[in-house]
């Protein structure tokens, strides 16, 4: 769980619904960083309404603060639940890119088994 979200709205007034909604669902982000980076993450919440022509439209954008980097994701829709869904499935592309690149190891399990068992018939072959 993300222990420091920080929810600012500008022009809105976040009710209990919405911020126990943006805690539920931002706080559940961690299981997408690597390890080292659980405890020193940071989330930045911003909730705004915008008046636009085609009537009241509410924008949400997330910063998250990591080692190394900082990924942000934004976006608006006719609801604020809709635009923190939204936000939200961006920031976990973000974050997967994040953690295949700071860990090495992922994407090459298992090299130097096939390379050990393509050598195996071989030797055994030899020796008869």
């Amino acid at each position: 769980m993300i222990h420091s979200i920080d929810i600012t709205s500008v022009k809105y007034t976040a009710g209990d619904q919405v911020q126990k909604y943006v805690l539920r669902k931002i706080g559940k982000l961690d299981r997408y960083l690597p390890r080292h980076a659980r405890k020193s993450v940071t989330a930045d919440v911003k909730l705004k309404q915008v008046n636009r022509d085609h009537g009241n439209k509410y924008e949400a954008e997330i910063i998250i603060n990591v080692p190394d980097k900082r990924l942000t994701a934004k976006d608006s829709t006719v609801n604020m639940f809709a635009a923190i869904d939204i936000v939200e499935a961006k920031i976990i592309n973000q974050l997967r890119k994040y953690k295949q690149e700071t860990i090495a190891h992922v994407g090459n399990r298992r090299v130097l088994s096939r390379s050990k068992r393509s050598q195996l018939p071989e030797q055994s072959v030899n020796s008869l």
